[in-house]
């Protein structure tokens, strides 16, 4: 790999960190506002009063008297919510311009009948991470063709060496940032626990109390358990679904390279004396 390349790749990962860690960060603050000047407006409460109880049926009112842990349960599921859309268009455009099955088979098609020029075509016109994965494959081929050092064991295995490479180089793309969401998918309900646990302390607190139990102090006590419980449940709910849904895509995407990785190498082999 040439010093270049080494240098693009180590700036274009270190452009991905910031694109992720700016991302947290963002969800954060706007997860604040939306928290502190949406659901915390004075209109929405009893009085004007955000401290207050919260108008009859105003439900952004009952999700600010969760408390401060809601913020940081929004911000979970924004940053899964960012992240799904990345990897869905990471996924779009890893599958190239047009339908990978046809792609696929015009591939086979093109190499059973040793037309390997055609194939590279295609696969400039395809583009996408399995096209660039079999043209760096096909480039190879066609070199390996024309070389006469070699036998041909020694040629297969260079092809399969080459295609092993570029899947190397592209594959790990299509997984970032899963990570990221299968994370969420364990820490959104802690977190939802958390701002549970916390809220009935305030409860039982009221309840604690000498004398009359302070009905207000219990009511938002009750609320702040159950709205994180339900911010926390459906954040989690959220990222098993994203998660569950790219892995099954990602895997799938993985078959169609190894099968036309396959096709290609048998090919070779039938073709090569």
């Amino acid at each position: 790999m040439s010093k270049t390349s080494s240098k693009g790749g180590a700036l274009g990962e270190a452009l991905r960190s910031v694109f992720t860690v700016g991302v947290i960060i963002l969800s954060f603050a706007i997860s604040w506002v939306i928290y502190k000047y949406v659901f915390g407006n004075p209109l929405f409460f009893e009085g004007g009063n955000p401290e207050g109880h919260p108008l009859p049926g105003n439900y952004l009112a009952i999700i600010y008297k969760g408390g401060v842990v809601v913020p940081f349960l929004i911000t979970l599921n924004l940053i899964v919510i960012v992240f799904a859309f990345e990897r869905g268009f990471t996924l779009f455009r890893a599958k190239g311009k047009g339908r990978i099955n046809v792609f696929v088979k015009g591939l086979q098609n093109d190499l059973n009948n040793n037309k390997i020029e055609d194939a590279i075509v295609s696969c400039d016109k395809q583009r996408g991470s399995l096209a660039n994965v079999m043209k760096a494959g096909l480039l190879r081929y066609r070199a390996l063709q024309n070389d006469v050092t070699l036998e041909k064991d020694q040629k297969i295995l260079a092809l399969q060496k080459e295609f092993e490479e570029a899947s190397a180089l592209e594959l790990p793309m299509l997984s970032r940032n899963l990570v990221i969401i299968s994370t969420i998918a364990s820490i959104s309900v802690l977190t939802g626990l958390m701002g549970t646990v916390i809220g009935m302390i305030k409860a039982f607190g009221a309840l604690a109390q000498a004398g009359a139990p302070d009905a207000l102090a219990l009511a938002n006590g009750i609320s702040e358990a159950l709205i994180n419980t339900a911010f926390g449940i459906f954040g989690s709910l959220l990222a098993i679904i994203f998660y569950n849904f790219f892995s099954t895509q990602i895997d799938n995407f993985t078959y169609k390279i190894d099968e036309a990785g396959f096709s290609l190498v048998q090919s070779f082999a039938a073709a090569t004396k």
